[in-house]
């Protein structure tokens, strides 16, 4: 690897996986580390945080696993502590926190569309409120959220809460990057497009007859005939993160093997 990220420090909410293999946030934390960052890795389940340290300190890195429930602030705080405790400084905050529950507005409850609500912004803006201040003492700092195309546009699939709460993380991350611009933060989205990561065999099986029908119908939605993999995001968030973007903020970058490009 490069060094693109060497004595930096990434604080990556969301760095385990739901399931066996790559999610997206376990991606992006090895990524960093391969690239010279250390790495605080949080996740809801300590044991999913763990396994991702150790991959990376096995491969020797340096990184610290901590458990959070990003919707507890007091537990957000904790976690930025713990980073500041061992490491004195967070350059990279990644947010990598939501999910995607099946249903329009006659289909849904009410409490799942608050629970929805509460998941997939409120960790955006107790992890901003505590890391902030950081990096603006720091003059400096690069903040990766992780969004979706379902934010711009219909992907075929009915999780209104989900596209909706997206796209407000998309003016979310914009609203800061703009405050934040002279201060020497940047601040980025990726939109995520049809990933084959572990998420989806939990989001979306109820939807089809089997795991084969599913793939293989997200593969034929691609442009590319195929969906992407976690890996796909770790390395934009690797780019977004290093001095190489240094004048990049406030974009919203798909990766999606051109999906969002589709007329439908």
């Amino acid at each position: 690897m490069s060094d693109r990220l060497k004595s930096k420090v990434a604080l990556v909410y969301g760095a385990g996986s739901i399931g066996p293999g790559w999610g997206n946030g376990k991606a992006a934390a090895v990524a960093y580390a391969r690239e010279g960052a250390r790495v605080v890795a949080v996740d809801i389940k300590l044991e999913a945080a763990e396994e991702t340290a150790a991959i990376i300190r096995d491969e020797g890195g340096l990184c610290h696993a901590v458990a959070a429930d990003v919707t507890r602030p007091e537990q957000v705080k904790a976690a930025v502590d713990s980073c500041l405790g061992r490491y004195n400084r967070i350059d990279i905050l990644h947010n990598n926190v939501g999910y995607a529950h099946i249903g329009g507005p006659v289909e849904m409850s009410g409490d799942t569309w608050f629970d929805a609500m509460k998941l997939n912004v409120d960790p955006l803006f107790w992890t901003c409120k505590f890391v902030l201040p950081v990096m603006e003492a720091q003059g400096s700092g690069s903040i990766i959220n992780i969004s979706s195309i379902a934010s711009v546009r219909w992907v075929g699939t009915a999780y209104v809460g989900y596209a909706a709460f997206k796209a407000a993380v998309n003016q979310f991350t914009q609203a800061i990057a703009l405050q934040y611009a002279r201060k020497g933060i940047r601040a980025n989205a990726i939109l995520v497009g049809m990933m084959n990561t572990p998420v989806i065999r939990s989001v979306l099986m109820p939807l089809y007859d089997d795991e084969q029908a599913m793939v293989a119908a997200r593969n034929a939605a691609c442009p590319t005939g195929s969906m992407g993999d976690a890996w796909d995001v770790a390395w934009a968030s690797v780019f977004l993160a290093s001095d190489e973007a240094k004048y990049i903020t406030g974009v919203l970058l798909p990766v999606d093997g051109g999906m969002s490009c589709k007329s439908a």
